[in-house]
């Protein structure tokens, strides 16, 4: 019986080398990739770019704004730059020293009450100093609305608020008009029914702790409303028929 003669593409080193074998597999896997998926690959790319540039913007004006720090504090006299560092460690002192008789405050009310930690992002339902739910929330951005110079500054509130209204879907809202600015929408209804989602809070002086609508400006789970607290429909309507006008809410 006669051997086969040897094939051409024979490599007699090739069993010897696994490590060489898994090599060029490995290139021959990104260069069938590169090929079969060409779209994800330049999409990966734009987006990495797209980040990079997002980076160096945020650099750039980070280091533009401790440039004016600088140059303005240089302007500055020894007595005037003392007077400023003391004025902003007493405004950091007095908001500390605000939470904390705010969150004391809270925790001292023996009635129904709602508590909102800004920082930790939870709101908690309370009564005799028990809890009766804990619920995660989204804090709307601190913001200058409006257009210049009829601006308002617009922020989280700090401090005892009281409930006024509870909304459901049913129930209209009045849309403020600087909401259709900020959201680059031309304006629409001011007032529609269920603005505000499923659920929601209106408070004295206008704060408002509501759920993702499925209809109108704030229909959008990537936005929150400036100044608002946004909290998971589920949770709200949970703790709604417990609510009635006039319920302490705290913030801190």
């Amino acid at each position: 019986m006669t051997n086969p003669p040897p094939r051409d593409d024979y490599d007699p080193g090739r069993r010897s080398d696994p490590t060489r074998a898994r090599t060029d597999r490995r290139r021959a896997g990104w260069r069938e990739f590169r090929h079969s998926y060409p779209g994800i690959i330049a999409t990966a790319t734009v987006a990495v770019l797209i980040f990079l540039a997002a980076d160096a913007w945020l650099l750039t004006r980070y280091l533009r704004y401790r440039r004016e720090t600088a140059d303005l504090r240089a302007s500055m006299s020894d007595v005037e730059r003392k007077r400023t560092d003391e004025l902003l460690a007493q405004n950091e002192n007095r908001l500390k020293v605000m939470v904390e008789l705010f969150k004391r405050q809270a925790n001292l009310d023996q009635t129904l009450h709602l508590s909102v930690s800004l920082d930790s992002g939870v709101m908690y339902l309370e009564r005799d100093g028990a809890l009766l739910r804990e619920m995660p929330i989204t804090v709307g951005p601190e913001k200058r609305v409006g257009v210049a110079p009829d601006t308002v500054h617009i922020a989280a509130p700090r401090g005892k608020r009281t409930v006024e209204r509870l909304l459901d879907e049913k129930d209209p809202w009045s849309i403020p008009r600087w909401v259709f600015l900020d959201r680059g929408l031309a304006p629409g209804d001011s007032v529609l029914a269920g603005a505000l989602g499923p659920a929601a809070i209106v408070l004295d002086g206008g704060t408002v702790i509501y759920s993702l609508p499925s209809a109108g400006p704030l229909n959008d789970s990537t936005y929150v409303l400036p100044g608002a607290i946004r909290v998971r429909a589920s949770d709200l309507r949970a703790i709604a028929p417990n609510l009635h006008p006039g319920v302490a809410v705290y913030f801190y």
